[in-house]
């Protein structure tokens, strides 16, 4: 039987909070298949209900899987207005490096939305990693300052301002958007060298359909495009989720689907031994 296990880490703005799923009801310091980090999207936390599953579902395959908070969200300490997309991926980092540390450096990166774009920004600085998977994730971080902006104008004009998303109330500050913008997530997704699994709806309400297509280079003509050959020796899959909504909870039938399809995946890539 899978056994979860609450663990807290450092971070680089306080301790940060996760939940490690083991599977086989083994101890913390047994070996898995290997495991896989797993962050969340924005404004979300490691108790997203698609994320419990999925987690626990990936360690019921023998994988071991590490779910965290990023700074200022859940149980991690920080204030969410302080962070950014710079922060999450430092927050990343510091889960890579508490696994390392204490159990088995991370095999694969997972990702969803904003947490997926993390993911892939981060895979080639994490030597560990030998693919990323990317769930409902942007291609990226530009629309998300804007949506901002568009929600509360504030925020540009005095440099804060309040937003509500997904029933909360969130403060924003300009530091945050200026971030956003201050990334070319597309050019380094273009870069990846590792393999990325790309799973999205093509009716996604919140993250549209296009930032899958341009995550996994089918947006580009395979005579003209000059980095299609890095992205063809990686590999890039895309997986679509037909009618499902961003959060995936209008179709049980998602979960099972995205479990076995990563569980076949990584195990692909991990040598073919589970």
């Amino acid at each position: 039987m899978r056994k979860s296990h609450r663990v807290d880490f450092p971070g680089r703005r306080g301790h940060l909070a996760g939940i490690l799923e083991i599977p086989n009801g083994e101890s913390p310091s047994s070996e898995p298949h290997g495991w896989i980090l797993f962050s969340h999207c924005f404004t979300c936390n490691k108790d997203l209900k698609a994320i419990v599953r999925i987690a626990r579902g990936l360690a019921d395959c023998g994988w071991g899987v590490l779910r965290y908070d990023f700074s200022g969200l859940g149980a991690s300490q920080g204030t969410f207005s302080e962070t950014n997309f710079t922060t999450n991926c430092e927050d990343l980092q510091s889960a890579a490096e508490f696994l390392s540390k204490e159990y088995q450096a991370p095999r694969f990166l997972l990702g969803h939305s904003f947490g997926g774009a993390a993911s892939m920004a981060m895979a080639e600085k994490i030597s560990s990693v030998a693919g990323v998977i990317a769930l409902a994730a942007p291609s990226d971080t530009y629309h998300l300052a804007d949506l901002l902006v568009r929600m509360d104008p504030d925020i540009a004009s005095l440099g804060h301002g309040t937003v509500s998303i997904g029933g909360q109330k969130l403060q924003i500050r300009r530091q945050m958007v200026e971030d956003f913008r201050s990334h070319d997530l597309g050019a380094t997704v273009a870069s990846l060298r590792k393999p990325l699994l790309v799973f999205h709806s093509p009716v996604d309400e919140t993250v549209g359909f296009y930032h899958a297509i341009r995550n996994a280079g089918y947006d580009q003509d395979p005579r003209t495009n000059t980095l299609k050959g890095t992205q063809g020796d990686s590999g890039r899959t895309l997986v679509a989720l037909p009618g499902s909504n961003h959060l995936l909870t209008n179709n049980e039938k998602d979960i099972p689907m995205i479990v076995s399809i990563a569980h076949g995946w990584c195990t692909r890539l991990n040598g073919g031994n589970p």
